[in-house]
């Protein structure tokens, strides 16, 4: 678990660094919510040479704060999906997210996804490997989020 919150911490430094500074705060994500994704089978850590490089979380649908979108709508919002929250990595370690999504969309073509709107280097990631934006999300806390839709064809 230390190794996870090591990553977490270097994920917070990243975000504010960027000016990303209201998301992940107030301790979070906690060793609670980390501990919670691994005891539903849905967390992950990224390894480099057998270090923990980065962190995820990949949980199957539904996820009740996609139950509401505003502003737009989701591509499919029929079918199962998974969403993936809480990617971390350390700021030296290359090409987590592109490893993140390859595992992910292995497993699931349906993908759903959302971050802060200050998280401008996840949402460039995000986009860049073939998320389309899908419309504003909230959280339980009511903060908001923007939600990311992908579906790939087999």
């Amino acid at each position: 678990m230390a190794d996870v919150m090591s990553v977490m911490d270097a994920a917070k430094q990243i975000m504010r660094q960027s000016g990303n500074m209201h998301q992940w705060t107030d301790g979070y994500p906690s060793e609670t919510v980390i501990a919670a994704d691994m005891a539903k089978n849905g967390g992950f850590v990224v390894e480099d040479d057998g270090k923990v490089v980065g962190y995820f979380a990949y949980l199957p649908s539904p996820e009740p704060t996609y139950a509401r979108i505003y502003d737009g709508k989701w591509l499919d919002d029929e079918s199962p999906y998974h969403v993936v929250h809480r990617i971390a990595s350390y700021p030296d370690a290359h090409g987590i997210f592109r490893s993140i999504m390859d595992y992910c969309l292995a497993h699931d073509p349906n993908i759903r996804i959302d971050t802060h709107r200050d998280n401008r280097i996840m949402q460039h990631n995000i986009t860049k490997h073939g998320f389309s934006y899908c419309g504003i999300i909230y959280l339980a806390s009511g903060d908001e989020r923007l939600a990311y839709q992908r579906i790939s064809c087999g």
